[in-house]
């Protein structure tokens, strides 16, 4: 269909031959469908393509996500088929059967689906984007726990034999019940469930009355189900088993790992328990080297504070700190740095807890507390190890602290982690764990603070009326305001209505400056240290926020989120 499609959109005028060749090459090298590749690269708009087919096809168009889809018509095609040929059955009429479809003119597609179902088929139009986002909200969530649930209705004694929440719980029992067929369905659903919807953790709570599965998706956590209460110790010990911990023990934490292959890709989870009131919560981490980002200039730098970075990187000594909360994408940056760098002359060694991706060339040591092998100990191994570059996790402690900056001031590169609101903060913080002003001084070279903010989603994003007083309150310039355009999602099929897709990092990058030096020296507070940077010519997360707003990137409302004001 692609080449028909292609040349009738360009004898329609509604795209040109150049367009035509550009998106060809583009699904090529990335896949998918023409049409898709097309509204990826802003050639065509999406409704325009949907209304242009449905025209040359005589068959109406629909939007799928106005529509409440009866379960009971998604069970008459199997989810294999439905993902094979893209389509999704939306109602039935006696003995006609109406399904969305990308390509109309698939003749296989309509003789499958009437030969399976035995129903007249009548085919309408729906983009991609709202197919796909129709099929994993029916056939993902429903069919599939619908599925589950009904097996787990015929073997309900099996399992109610390990829902007994006192200590002496039979082992026996509650081990044959975590390899019954439903409960083993049931986690593999939450976990390819998790990864196709792109999520970076699965949260697993027990309350008293209630059971529930949270996924994170660009930051933000979104209830995804209820699984019945009678399931709480089955499944969390047949995630146990998974992760090859003891499921004898729910008194104490504990943490492991899952590693799963899907569709030919391996995927990470890293796993902690916890005993809370009502049972064990779990919370898994989805690491998938597959959407690990290392490329430096893809991460949203700005074109001085990338230049200011990669000149630290790749300085020969000295100390470069990256900071911010938790999930703010730490790793991801150091990751990056280390790739960077990462050269069959130089010895690089890492210190983690944990090691989240393994890197080829790149000496990881992972962290064990419970024998001593911690941060400063490690620290102390590496330097008798000849490396050239180090990297700490995070420095916790006076201790682990005291030997970083000796390395960075005895000729080696360290790259590490804190946990602060700013790139001025960190100054004090080194300070305040009991560093001398003249060690942070000389060994620092640079430091990085950064958030991680949701993109407005390319689909659904309109203009957004902002009132000007709002504009200069949040750090726009008077002189800005003219052609300035604000965006927001109003919520579509592919952002499952939240109207945002996919993320971007702010970044806050400080150079300590011969300035900055003398700041620190003199003892200088976090403000006056953020004047000084702001004052050679830095941006500060705010405004890295801002100027992501102003090419469309993201939404003032998101930026008001992640930063603070200035």
């Amino acid at each position: 269909m692609a080449g028909r499609l292609g040349q009738m959109l360009v004898n329609a005028n509604i795209i040109t031959d150049d367009q035509l060749k550009k998106a060809l090459a583009s699904q090529q090298k990335d896949g998918g469908r023409l049409g898709t590749n097309l509204v990826k690269l802003g050639f065509v708009d999406e409704d325009k393509l949907i209304t242009f087919l449905s025209k040359q096809y005589g068959i109406p168009a629909v939007s799928l996500q106005d529509m409440e889809i009866d379960p009971s018509v998604c069970k008459l095609i199997p989810s294999d088929v439905v993902q094979k040929y893209q389509i999704m059955p939306i109602s039935r009429t006696g003995a006609t059967i109406t399904i969305a479809m990308v390509d109309p003119s698939n003749v296989f597609a309509l003789d499958d689906v009437k030969f399976m179902t035995g129903y007249n088929v009548e085919p309408v139009v729906a983009s991609e984007a709202a197919i796909k986002a129709a099929v994993n909200k029916y056939y993902d969530s429903t069919e599939a726990l619908q599925d589950v649930m009904a097996s787990l209705e015929k073997g309900e004694e099996n399992v109610d034999l390990v829902m007994d929440d006192e200590e002496d719980v039979n082992l026996g029992e509650l081990k044959a019940a975590v390899e019954d067929a439903p409960v083993v369905k049931l986690v593999n659903l939450i976990l390819t469930d998790a990864i196709a919807k792109g999520a970076s953790d699965i949260h697993i709570e027990p309350y008293e009355k209630a059971f529930r599965v949270r996924y994170r998706v660009d930051g933000v956590l979104y209830e995804t189900m209820q699984p019945p209460m009678r399931l709480r110790a089955a499944l969390t010990s047949r995630i146990k088993i998974m992760s090859e911990l003891d499921i004898s023990e729910r008194r104490l934490p504990q943490d492991g790992r899952i590693k799963l292959k899907m569709k030919g890709k391996e995927v990470d989870l890293r796993v902690s328990t916890l005993p809370t009131l009502f049972g064990e919560k779990i919370v898994m981490r989805i690491l998938d080297k597959g959407n690990l980002q290392l490329d430096l200039t893809k991460l949203g730098f700005e074109e001085k504070a990338g230049k200011d970075f990669l000149k630290a990187i790749n300085s020969p000594y000295g100390m470069v700190l990256v900071t911010g909360p938790t999930g703010s994408g730490k790793s991801t940056t150091l990751y990056s740095a280390l790739s960077n760098v990462n050269k069959i002359d130089v010895n690089i060694m890492t210190a983690e807890d944990p090691v989240e991706y393994n890197l080829m060339g790149i000496n990881q040591v992972q962290m064990k507390d419970e024998i001593g092998l911690n941060f400063a100990a490690t620290l102390r191994s590496f330097l008798r190890q000849d490396p050239d570059i180090i990297m700490v996790g995070e420095i916790r402690d006076y201790e682990t602290a005291e030997i970083a900056v000796k390395a960075a001031l005895t000729g080696h590169l360290v790259l590490s982690t804190l946990h602060t609101n700013d790139a001025p903060s960190t100054i004090n913080r080194l300070l305040n764990m009991g560093l001398e002003p003249f060690l942070v001084a000389s060994s620092c070279l640079l430091i990085l603070a950064q958030r991680l903010a949701r993109k407005v989603c390319q689909n659904c994003k309109e203009p957004e009326k902002v009132p000007e007083h709002t504009l200069l309150e949040v750090g726009f310039k008077p002189e800005e305001l003219h052609d300035l355009v604000c965006y927001k999602g109003h919520g579509c099929d592919l952002c499952g209505g939240t109207g945002y897709k996919g993320r971007v990092a702010l970044y806050e990058v400080m150079p300590i400056t011969d300035r900055l030096k003398e700041l620190i020296l003199e003892g200088a507070s976090g403000t006056e240290i953020k004047r000084g940077m702001l004052e050679d010519g830095c941006k500060s997360l705010r405004l890295s926020g801002l100027s992501k707003v102003r090419v469309g990137m993201t939404s003032i409302e998101e930026v008001l989120r992640v930063t603070f004001g200035d």
